[in-house]
């Protein structure tokens, strides 16, 4: 998944700053007189009045924002209508600290926008604001109406209508229905004081001081207590993000599993990382749950342990050196090769020309026997510089580690950042014609992106192919909370495009020897039940090992509250049929809030 950090400056900037490139203007009469809210925010998710200038709308604060770029109060009717779909809150954005308190009894003038966050060309939801304001106080130290209980119960089990054919699928328009969908519901309550009680935590506290909980306690829960990801058309609705209008430093550190007991209480906000957001006012109290990470069972001497790792932009000056040494050590007890995912350059992001990764790689080796464990060989290949994608200057790259007591390498020279690596056939047996090498690297399918590195190594006089990948982000894909339902995947394109290439580069393989053992794994950035995965498999050339495991234990990342795959080890049908391989996704980091990397590793062990 994208990463957050080169796009938000600051924890929780991230509900307003109005501009004509993200607000939805339309055209509509100059001013309205005598409007509510509930008039304001209407049936579909655009207001009636939007562009307009409303006079007088009169509301209670429920809640202010006195910091970010997103400053201003929340205020809310406290006689609504009899309308379950006409929300009776609304956010007044005043760009500079507001000067009313919770509880005052306001009338506000001014003008009703329709703010996208992220831009409208990021096909978000847009949230209902009135912006440019004149606040008149009419009384102080009035009640604040009482919180919609948010539940298992209220919430629908259907996520979202399909969008209008005629708006390019956009739901923009549609009648909100909060009894039949969760979307809709969400909708129905934005900008309103909302309550959630007692919930499970199912995606740790992040960099940004927020989190996700479940109001559906077994809806699709996972086997250490998160939400599981399953499919496309089984959404998991009763999640819900977590920030605070508090300080920072205050909030809560979680887990997956952990429990906020009591009431959390504010507005119901919405944002660009992750849609639907309670910004409380009052937060539960963190109960944990007891996550421990998870420490996979050694292989025997006959078995070979095959494990993929995203260390997620390792470099030199990253202090994280000894925690994944440990973790390669312990968690995943020395597997015989290891796919490492994200190793920079020597010099990380700085952008100099700099392609070599060996101060990288070695010194992560040297952590390892520090940690206790083998002294590892690597196997890689240099990219061109700034070719290959991921963060400017870094040169991400795929490389093989390999314990030589356990597992040779073949090394066949010729194998560069533009040479492709092909397959030949020699005393009736595949071999690659470089090893290590890279899959047809100058194809269009891996513009700006990582070019699969092959290699042959031998265990116990048996020869095993391993492809270490690292496919195309979804980076530009629509939130699942967007405007467009279903939301449009872009970066398909790419993915399936990559995994042809590699599905193809393994029949090259089985059409000189079927029986021959292949892996396929690395950060395939796609779920095992995705059209990538369909297209690495083929017919039956490859079979996602994650597969194996029971549906609850199926996840490799944690994000926005649903715990999916994106780390696949894919094998070649003689692994397959031999039945006697174990898979292990090794639960270390996507669910803990002092995560070292944002992805857990996968280990395969089988007897080739």
């Amino acid at each position: 998944m994208p990463s957050r950090s080169s796009a938000r400056l600051a924890a929780l900037t991230v509900a307003a700053v109005c501009s004509a490139a993200s607000a939805v203007v339309l055209t509509s009469p100059a001013h309205a007189d005598s409007v509510r809210i509930h008039d304001i925010q209407g049936t579909t998710r655009i207001s009636p009045f939007a562009g307009q200038k409303v006079t007088d709308v009169p509301g209670v604060v429920t809640a202010t924002r006195a910091y970010g770029s997103s400053r201003g109060f929340w205020i809310q009717d406290p006689s609504p209508d009899d309308n379950p779909a006409t929300s009776e809150g609304v956010f007044v954005f005043t760009s500079s600290t507001p000067k009313v308190a919770v509880g005052d009894s306001v009338t506000v003038t001014g003008t009703v926008s329709e703010y996208v966050p992220g831009g409208t060309s990021s096909g978000n939801q847009s949230l209902t604001e009135i912006t440019k304001p004149t606040i008149t106080t009419v009384s102080t130290g009035n009640a604040v109406p009482a919180p919609v209980v948010i539940d298992e119960d209220s919430v629908p089990d259907a996520y979202t209508p399909e969008g209008d054919t005629a708006a390019a699928g956009s739901i923009n328009g549609l009648t909100l229905d909060p009894s039949a969908y969760a979307l809709d519901y969400y909708e129905s309550l934005e900008g309103m004081n909302v309550q959630v009680e007692d919930t499970r935590v199912v995606t740790a506290t992040d960099p940004y001081s927020e989190l996700w909980v479940t109001v559906k306690p077994w809806e699709h829960r996972g086997h250490r207590g998160g939400t599981v990801y399953g499919s496309y058309d089984s959404q998991n609705t009763g999640r819900l993000q977590i920030q605070s209008l508090g300080s920072t430093a205050d909030f809560p550190k979680a887990n997956v599993g952990d429990t906020l007991e009591g009431a959390t209480t504010g507005p119901l906000d919405f944002n660009q990382y992750g849609g639907y957001t309670l910004v409380a006012s009052k937060l539960g109290t963190l109960q944990s749950g007891g996550l421990e990470r998870e420490t996979t069972q050694k292989q025997s001497s006959r078995e070979l342990a095959v494990a993929t790792y995203n260390v997620e932009n390792l470099d030199p000056s990253d202090a994280t050196f000894d925690q994944h040494a440990a973790a390669i050590v312990n968690n995943l007890q020395s597997p015989d090769i290891v796919s490492l995912e994200e190793i920079q350059d020597n010099n990380g992001a700085k952008d100099d020309g700099t392609v070599d990764a060996s101060e990288t790689v070695n010194k992560l080796i040297d952590a390892i026997v520090a940690a206790g464990g083998p002294k590892y060989e690597w196997r890689s290949i240099n990219p061109v510089n700034d070719q290959d994608g991921g963060e400017p200057g870094g040169n991400i790259r795929q490389v093989f580690l390999f314990i030589p007591e356990r597992v040779s390498f073949v090394d066949r020279a010729g194998g560069d950042s533009t040479t492709a690596v092909g397959v030949t056939k020699v005393d009736g047996k595949a071999q690659l014609t470089v090893s290590p090498g890279r899959i047809d690297p100058t194809n269009a399918a891996w513009n700006s992106s990582r070019k699969p590195l092959a290699g042959e190594f031998v265990f116990h006089g048996k020869t095993v192919f391993v492809i270490a990948n690292h496919l195309n982000s979804k980076g530009g894909d629509q939130s699942l909370t967007s405007q467009y339902q279903p939301p449009v995947r872009s970066s398909e394109i790419q993915r399936h495009a990559q995994a042809t290439e590699v599905n193809a580069f393994v029949k090259d393989i089985l059409s000189v020897q079927k029986n021959a053992n292949v892996i396929a794994l690395g950060d395939m950035n796609d779920f095992e039940f995705s059209e990538t995965a369909k297209i690495l498999e083929g017919d039956g050339e490859l079979w996602s090992a994650i597969k194996s495991l029971p549906k609850s234990e199926r996840y490799t990342y944690d994000y926005q509250g649903n715990e999916q795959v994106l780390d696949q080890i894919l094998i070649s049908p003689a692994i397959r049929r031999g039945c006697d391989f174990e898979y292990d996704s090794v639960h270390i980091n996507a669910e803990f809030n002092d995560q070292i990397s944002d992805h857990d590793p996968q280990v395969l062990r089988f007897r080739p």
